[in-house]
């Protein structure tokens, strides 16, 4: 696939996914470390981390987002509204939230919109991203959560979260985009391990990436850039 994007363009797109139940504080804190080596956009972090992720963090220019709801998006839209708060108050600036996937597999559109537009109200105008889950999905429930994503006022549509198989696929980013408006972004996450994928998913219309690999990602972007210079300085060569 042709490159035309520079390292810190799509580094710019990146939330670093640290989501692992299994990780140790040792391990959290080498991928804070990654995604501050690498300039990526932000972190996205188990709730019980957020506050560490913030102090470690600091001066970087690296955000730190978080989950809510996760990974299921069972828990009540009071509990959803609960944890957010306490995201914030612990230094969170973005919030990644599971849909009430039953719901919307239900064909409950109230619910599943009214559940989503209280977590947006407590976000209070920062960026909050709807998780639908496309795996467990068929192309009307994604259009649908797509469309009742837009109506409730979040900032993103996003795939998956990673923990129910499947993940990103470009006829989903496709899907979802041409479900929203400009004024929805999608957020592309599951599967997402390298830079050809990376690159489709944008191409398909995705602004921001959930991965765990963005330093594979990123690095195998900044050894194909460094081999189109040498490539390019050595047609250019005369004798």
């Amino acid at each position: 696939m042709p490159i035309d994007i520079t390292e810190s363009a799509l580094a710019a797109t990146i939330d670093h996914a640290i989501l692992k139940p299994q990780l140790t504080r040792a391990e959290v804190d080498a991928e804070l470390a990654i995604a501050a080596e690498w300039g990526v956009f932000s972190v996205c972090v188990r709730p019980s981390d957020i506050a560490h992720a913030v102090r470690r963090l600091e001066g970087t220019g690296v955000a730190v987002g978080t989950v809510i709801g996760f990974p299921h998006g069972t828990t009540s839209s009071a509990a959803k509204v609960a944890e957010l708060r306490r995201a914030h108050e612990d230094g969170a600036s973005e919030f990644d939230m599971v849909v009430n996937i039953g719901a919307l597999r239900s064909g409950f559109d109230d619910v599943v919109r009214d559940d989503i537009a209280a977590v947006v109200a407590s976000a209070a105008g920062r960026i909050t991203k709807v998780i639908l889950e496309t795996s467990y999905l068929d192309d009307a429930q994604i259009a649908l959560g797509s469309r009742l994503t837009e109506a409730a006022g979040a900032s993103f549509v996003k795939t998956s979260t990673g923990f129910a198989g499947g993940g990103a696929t470009v006829p989903h980013v496709r899907l979802m985009r041409a479900s929203v408006g400009p004024a929805v972004q999608v957020k592309a996450s599951g599967g997402v391990r390298g830079l050809d994928t990376a690159l489709e998913m944008i191409e398909a219309g995705a602004t921001r990436l959930g991965t765990s690999a963005s330093a594979t990602i990123l690095g195998e972007l900044r050894a194909r850039l460094a081999g189109a210079q040498a490539s390019a300085a050595t047609d250019d060569s005369s004798y």
